[in-house]
């Protein structure tokens, strides 16, 4: 777990799981993962994977090749923490 990127409006933190796998004599070495989104205000999570997730980085990484404001980047963030469903719980 990496804390990417942290806003009054936005947390972005980055998971990054391993898997193992056995086929035969082999073990294979797989990771799993994807970006769960915070969005401070609306108190709402989301936890994106897979083709979502890969659009998600290569999208900041488009962005980080200029010089994004904080705004920049809450504005890409906003987007993808709209979809949103899920309320954010204390455990």
């Amino acid at each position: 777990m990496h804390l990417l990127y942290q806003s009054d409006s936005y947390i972005v933190v980055q998971f990054d799981v391993p898997v193992a796998s056995t086929t035969g004599a082999e073990e294979l070495s797989l990771s799993r993962g994807g970006f769960e989104i915070v969005d401070k205000f609306a108190r709402k999570e989301i936890f994106i994977e897979g083709a979502l997730a890969q659009q998600f980085q290569e999208g900041v990484e488009a962005l980080s090749e200029g010089e994004p404001t904080e705004e920049d980047y809450d504005d890409f963030i906003e987007r993808f923490a709209n979809l949103s469903q899920t309320p954010v719980m204390m455990h």
